[in-house]
């Protein structure tokens, strides 16, 4: 079971510790962030923050049962109707549905909550297990791109 928390101020010590903890982790299927993101990362989250008052992005922890942060799952550029999901599970909850269960509630979520009808999402070739996620949640696959080099899937799904 997960429990999604829109992401406050409250959470950005714990959101760092899990970023920092997470880094090789999420280094192997996406982007490294750079150094640079976590030494400015105060500057950052309060942009995030910004942006989420503002209505422009809808940022989220993913916490389980316990009430520990396993993952993000975040929407992107909502306009139109439309955003992109993006989600990172930590290494300890990855593998056990964690992703699947928090992708489902934030699909819920931008329906209900923040009125969105459609949702898109980008997963390299290389990264099944974020395809496997997409998939169990009712995206389709529209087409491919390119992210950072690497061969990716854009996919879609209709709320």
């Amino acid at each position: 079971m997960v429990r999604l928390e829109r992401l406050t101020a409250e959470h950005a010590a714990t959101v760092l510790a899990f970023e920092r903890a997470n880094r090789a982790y999420f280094a192997g299927f996406v982007p490294d962030r750079g150094d640079a993101w976590f030494a400015e990362f105060d500057t950052r989250y309060r942009m995030l923050l910004a942006e989420q008052d503002a209505g422009i992005c809808h940022f989220h922890v993913v916490l389980d049962a316990a009430g520990e942060l396993v993952g993000r799952v975040n929407l992107i550029d909502a306009e139109d109707g439309s955003a992109e999901l993006g989600y990172r599970i930590g290494e300890h909850a990855a593998g056990r549905g964690t992703a699947t269960a928090a992708v489902a509630a934030v699909c819920r979520l931008a329906a209900e909550a923040y009125g969105l009808a459609e949702l898109t999402a980008v997963a390299s070739v290389d990264n099944p297990a974020s395809r496997t996620v997409l998939g169990r949640n009712g995206f389709t696959v529209v087409g491919g791109v390119s992210v950072n080099g690497r061969p990716a899937l854009r996919y879609r799904r209709a709320l």
